[in-house]
């Protein structure tokens, strides 16, 4: 299996409400490469903002089903949302990732 890049494994910062709460408590979110696993996304998030990680938990987040109705009776079509993979990682105290801040 050819080895993942840092720049393949973290795709973009997750910003959410609930995740801007979780920054004041050091721990930052992203949506990874669902291939990635926690080692990989450790060494990624530490090469890449310079911080030392103590622990990174990640979740599959599952499809979601959509439907949408079409005009004059012609039925419906059903479909489905992308799943992804997130990763919360947990920083050691006194670390800090500051491209959240700017947000």
């Amino acid at each position: 299996m050819p080895e993942l890049r840092v720049e393949d494994i973290i795709q973009r910062p997750l910003i959410t409400e609930k995740n801007t709460w979780l920054m004041e408590q050091g721990q930052y979110t992203f949506v990874v490469l669902p291939t990635a696993n926690k080692i990989q996304i450790r060494d990624a998030i530490e090469k890449t903002f310079d911080v030392r990680v103590k622990a990174v938990n990640t979740l599959n987040v599952k499809p979601k089903a959509r439907s949408r109705g079409l005009r004059r009776g012609r039925g419906r079509i059903t479909g489905h949302e992308a799943g992804w993979k997130k990763a919360i990682v947990t920083l050691e105290p006194g670390q800090r990732i500051d491209i959240f801040e700017q947000v």
